[in-house]
């Protein structure tokens, strides 16, 4: 063999592996740009579907027995779930806080469980609403309201007659808050 198949012979291989080395280095690019895609697709809560669950988890949960009560606040008794307690109260508003999180519970005692009184005042005060669903039988005139405020963050309003009860929340979580706060809302009981 002479010199120049060597030299040849050399130069074909440094050109395969430096093909090889950028088509590793592209390959990389492109599994990393690919992951990202996935992550932010799998990381975006879609508003529609968990606003479609949270509807039916509020008309399951209006239809159920109602929590037994274990806070009271002036002349209204209420059950609060493990974790939720009271911040602050004042004739009507009892703001309600867990973790992080807080909630802003109405009560008009005048209003009964199937006026819908508070409901309309509510839909007035509210632009833009974009769930704006009404649960109505013989016992209770029940609401779900649901107003986007930005990408990822929305105002819920779920209510049964004269009682509603507000949070700001994220749309993933949805669907598991709007049956907490429909069991407060549900168990409220006036005393007088």
């Amino acid at each position: 063999m002479s010199f120049e198949y060597y030299e040849r012979y050399d130069s074909d291989r440094t050109i395969v592996i430096r093909r090889r080395r950028k088509l590793k280095f592209f390959n990389a690019i492109l599994i990393i740009i690919l992951s990202i895609i996935l992550l932010s697709a799998c990381g975006k809560t879609n508003f529609k579907a968990e606003s479609k669950e949270s509807i039916e988890v509020v008309k399951e949960t209006l239809n159920e027995k109602a929590k037994k009560t274990n806070n009271k606040s002036g002349d209204i008794n209420f059950y609060l779930p493990f974790g939720y307690e009271i911040e602050e109260e004042s004739p009507n508003n009892i703001l309600l806080k867990n973790g992080s999180k807080q909630y802003i519970l109405f009560n008009n005692p005048q209003e009964s469980k199937v006026s819908d009184v508070v409901y309309k005042s509510t839909v007035a005060q509210n632009k833009e609403i974009e769930i704006n669903e009404q649960f109505k039988d013989n016992n209770q005139f029940g609401y779900l309201i649901i107003k986007k405020l930005e990408e990822d963050m929305n105002e819920m309003t779920i209510g049964i007659g004269g009682t509603k009860i507000t949070t700001l929340i994220k749309t993933s979580s949805l669907k598991n808050e709007a049956a907490v706060m429909t069991q407060i809302v549900k168990s409220v009981k006036n005393q007088k």
